[in-house]
């Protein structure tokens, strides 16, 4: 009977023990392939609320006749790239509203960085994005010397992408993490929108720095500001995506036209998506931060 007891009592040591180790696994979900292993993959993804007429809508000159990457851009090139940071919080992150700004937000700075648009072009200024999808005149070769990625012979590393990507060492390090020779063949930039995308989406969600944040985590609100945060004016918003991915060229100078654009760009892709201008946050410009990484003591440039 003793026996009895004590197997009795291992079983349900066993099964407490099973049970508490399964409510510590966090919970996780599979979608098929778009999004799969990870919490994040519970929530809607970005196909269930970010539909083709939608992505249509917000770059509906791309393919017009006097664009210059024709044919290039589109929504399933967009959702693939997508697949591989939804499982990380991209597009997944948060209820609905939030999920739906942060693509919007995204779309916002790439739309503002690849378009032809101009006060008087048909369908306004804000129409125009996706446009391109590398510069047009390089003044420069964009070759650095660098150890880590020195530049391959006859390679020239001007802007490409979907935000673009510029100098060797950029390119080397993009490559890396998603898994593309990009120091040899930066031209795959632009000639794989899929890539293009996901190069973007990297930056996006991947903090440049040690103890710096993503643009990812200060839109999101995954990031809480230091007292020094505070006091130097960087608070999470769409205005601090803005500064870590340019730094000056952009953020601390006022008002400035090419903040202007961007926060413009965002905010009409709130209004075609449905979710408004109204919703645009707190902390929408990034004209009075101090920046996190000052261009004068930066030794990368993106």
């Amino acid at each position: 009977m003793r026996a009895w007891s004590t197997v009795l009592l291992v079983v349900a040591v066993a099964f407490a023990v099973a049970a508490e180790a399964s409510k510590s696994k966090p919970k996780v979900c599979n979608k098929g392939w778009e999004c799969s292993g990870s919490i994040y993959c519970c929530n809607e993804t970005i196909s269930d609320y970010f539909k083709v007429y939608q992505f249509e809508n917000l770059f509906s000159k791309r393919n017009s006749p006097v664009a210059h990457a024709v044919g290039f851009w589109d929504y399933q090139s967009f959702i693939l790239a997508a697949s591989v940071y939804e499982p990380l919080g991209f597009g997944t992150t948060g209820d609905k509203v939030t999920k739906m700004q942060e693509v919007a937000a995204f779309l916002g700075h790439v739309g503002s960085k690849t378009s032809c648009g101009y006060g008087v072009a048909t369908g306004g200024p804000l129409a125009w994005g996706l446009c391109y999808n590398h510069e047009m005149s390089p003044s420069q070769d964009y070759c650095d010397p660098n150890y880590l990625y020195p530049c391959a012979d006859g390679v020239q590393y001007y802007g490409r992408g979907a935000l673009p990507v510029y100098w060797n060492y950029n390119y080397g390090l993009l490559g890396d993490a998603i898994k593309v020779d990009l120091l040899n063949h930066p031209e795959y930039l632009e000639q794989n929108a899929t890539q293009a995308f996901q190069a973007a989406m990297w930056r996006w969600m991947t903090p440049m720095k040690k103890k710096q944040p993503s643009a990812h985590d200060v839109f999101v609100g995954n990031w809480k500001p230091t007292k020094n945060d505070t006091l130097s004016k960087r608070l999470p918003g769409f205005g601090l995506t803005m500064n870590i991915l340019y730094g000056d060229l952009i953020c601390g100078q006022g008002f400035i036209d090419p903040m202007n654009n961007i926060m413009s760009h965002y905010q009409y892709y709130l209004d075609l998506i449905g979710i408004g201008r109204e919703k645009s946050g707190d902390n929408l410009d990034c004209a009075e931060q101090v920046v996190f990484n000052p261009s004068y003591k930066a030794d990368t440039a993106t």
